[in-house]
């Protein structure tokens, strides 16, 4: 069987198939082994049978955010070693006189030059010499890095002095990332970042994953793992190339999203992933698929390998709310995380979002977990009011925390939407993690989105998109041709078998866009750059700058057909009557069982729909009709 466990900060999901019917299961994370809940998670549903466990993990994502990484030695030619400190003129604050930028994951003791020079076309200027390799490693050695990572100028043109670089520190015994294997592309910072990101990572996660491995194996099961560009690989890849994991988890939410949306009739999608610490946001179109980039960036340092487009915020049920020194409120990036986790969880002594939520009606105490956890109610609202400070009372404050997070939420839209060039007015908002439907209603509202949908298990879509994604294997090279080049045939034999897509930009600019190759790729360079940046010019000289492949083994699937819609008000899912604030007042509202009800079902906000994976909160003056697939439509 295949299982697919998706670790969060709270809880970690668990989605299978048993027979034709899926299954969910959400046990508690245990941040301090994340490994335990998992082999716990195996065992609690394959018993002694089997199983393909397909993996989305945050142990890179957590160790690259709390800088709890490798100590890592970053060589590069003489003369550049400071480069990955310098980095580019652009500035993140244009007007914070006081910004500080985060300190490179090596720190000028652990920067080394190596004297070697290739130039731009690959010609080899002066190779590395065995001297020249024996002063470095020697200082090297004296360092006692735990990883090393080599990026030399112009290596991915010509990786022979890398190759012998590589050769001469192999013997320290410290993983090595080298450049030209993980990123083979130009643009020495960017490419540079992204191997040291890889090696102050790879130590953690090679120990992590080869533990797992391991357990998993003792059981006889097989471990792969989801990677940041939207397909699972191997686990020894990802414990070589742990960079491409750093958006493990959200990008199985996006496949998710993706696959629920198409199921259901919508072309157009923002996705909106809101968890425990972060909410997660992209966008999707029929006709251009999952889309990838190359161009993120962690803690203001770039990751340049192929990714998801995903923006993530700091923004979830977990954020915790306090005042500044003025006396604003404000909420996250700060997570109660699992422990000691909000207040009505029974340990926690500051208010979070799902505390605010409790407070105002939208979730119900005892319909948590499907009824398997009990939220404090009482404890939560004395707690709140210990922290409301000259607030008039505790729903005041709550809901001013929901309004403060939403906002967040909302300008994170406007990013993967407006700055994009996309209409949200145009899409459909797909809502899923164990809190998304909580705010889905006001996010819709202030971007006037008219739908919102609901899939099955939203809780648990993230893992829902790790069981169904491909084996993905993505790889690329700088090439700088022009379109009729055709040497760019061999560049692509050479990347091997898959799908097929260029990096293109108009000569003299400074980045590029993606578009796949295709007999009107030039065409549709002009197209995008036009919907992107609102302008383009097919008399102006288009340059190729990298070939890229993505090779795919796909994932059976078991098709989903839709029920028929019987007319309904849903009254069979009603469970009581209970009273919701929402805009500074109260209003009698309804709890619905969600699986009561029926395809066909519709009925009114304000209301409260409660699942085993997540709660939904449906505004007053909207309108929920359940579809064929047992999807939340909601009309906003």
């Amino acid at each position: 069987m295949q299982i697919a466990i998706d670790t969060g900060g709270t809880f970690t999901d668990c989605v299978y198939w048993e027979g034709q019917e899926l299954r969910v299961l959400k046990v508690n994370s245990t941040p301090a082994n994340p490994g335990g809940a998992v082999l716990g998670a195996v065992a609690q549903i394959a018993g002694a049978n089997e199983a393909e466990v397909r993996h989305g993990t945050t142990v890179g994502t957590n160790a690259l955010l709390e800088r709890k990484g490798a100590r890592v030695a970053f060589v590069t030619t003489a003369g550049f070693e400071d480069s990955i400190a310098i980095g580019r003129q652009a500035r993140p604050k244009l007007y914070d006189l006081f910004f500080q930028k985060e300190e490179p994951l090596a720190g000028p003791d652990l920067r080394f030059g190596v004297a070697e020079r290739v130039a731009a076309d690959g010609s080899l200027l002066r190779a590395v010499d065995g001297t020249e390799l024996q002063r470095l490693r020697e200082a090297v050695q004296k360092a006692k890095p735990e990883a090393i990572a080599i990026s030399l100028l112009f290596g991915f043109a010509n990786p022979a002095n890398e190759k012998a670089v590589a050769a001469s520190l192999a013997g320290l015994g410290a993983p090595i990332s080298v450049s030209h294997e993980i990123l083979p592309e130009f643009r020495e910072y960017e490419r540079g970042s992204t191997v040291l990101i890889n090696a102050y990572l790879a130590p953690k996660m090679q120990s992590y994953l080869t533990s797992l491995d391991k357990g998993l194996q003792a059981r006889g099961s097989k471990l792969f793992v989801m990677q940041s560009s939207g397909g699972i690989t191997e686990a020894a890849v990802a414990a070589r190339e742990p960079v491409r994991t750093i958006l493990s988890g959200p990008a199985g939410g996006v496949v998710g999203a993706a696959s629920a949306a198409k199921t259901a009739g919508f072309p157009r999608i923002l996705t909106f992933d809101m968890g425990g610490t972060s909410t997660d946001v992209a966008l999707l179109t029929a006709e251009d698929g999952l889309r990838t980039t190359s161009e993120y960036q962690i803690l203001g340092m770039p990751v340049a390998v192929a990714m998801l487009d995903i923006h993530t915020v700091g923004a979830g049920g977990g954020s915790l709310a306090s005042f500044d020194r003025g006396g604003a409120l404000k909420v996250g990036p700060q997570s109660a995380g699992a422990d000691p986790g909000p207040i009505c969880y029974g340990h926690g002594e500051l208010p979070t979002v799902t505390d605010a939520n409790l407070v105002l009606g939208r979730i119900e105490p005892d319909g948590f977990l499907g009824g398997g956890m009990h939220l404090d109610e009482a404890r939560t609202r004395e707690f709140v009011r210990r922290a409301m400070g000259k607030l008039a009372n505790v729903e005041a404050f709550a809901e001013g925390i929901v309004r403060v997070v939403d906002a967040h939420m909302v300008q994170a839209l406007r990013k993967i939407s407006v700055e994009q060039g996309h209409d949200p007015r145009d899409f459909v908002l797909v809502s899923f993690g164990g809190a998304g439907g909580l705010h889905a209603c006001a996010l819709a509202k202030a971007l006037r989105i008219p739908k919102v949908l609901i899939p099955r298990m939203p809780g648990a879509l993230s893992a829902y998109g790790i069981l169904i994604s491909d084996l993905v294997r993505d790889s690329s090279r700088t090439v700088m041709l022009s379109p009729g080049d055709e040497r760019l045939t061999d560049h692509f034999e050479a990347l091997g078998d898959g799908e097929r897509s260029v990096d293109l930009r108009y000569s003299g600019q400074g980045y590029e866009l993606n578009v796949p190759w295709t007999r009107d790729f030039v065409t549709r360079f002009h197209q995008l750059h036009r919907q992107r940046y609102g302008y383009s010019d097919d008399k102006r000289p288009v340059e190729i700058v990298n070939a890229r492949a993505r090779k795919i083994s796909a994932t059976a699937r078991i098709a989903e057909r839709g029920e028929a819609l019987q007319k309904g008000d849903g009254e069979q899912a009603v469970k009581r009557s209970r009273q919701i604030y929402c805009n500074g007042t109260w209003h009698n509202g309804k709890v619905y069982a969600r699986d009561r009800l029926q395809p066909g079902d519709t009925f009114a906000g304000p209301a409260v729909v409660g699942e085993y994976s997540a709660t939904t909160f449906v505004e007053p003056n909207t309108r929920v009709t359940v579809d064929g697939f047992r999807n939340l439509v909601i009309e906003i």
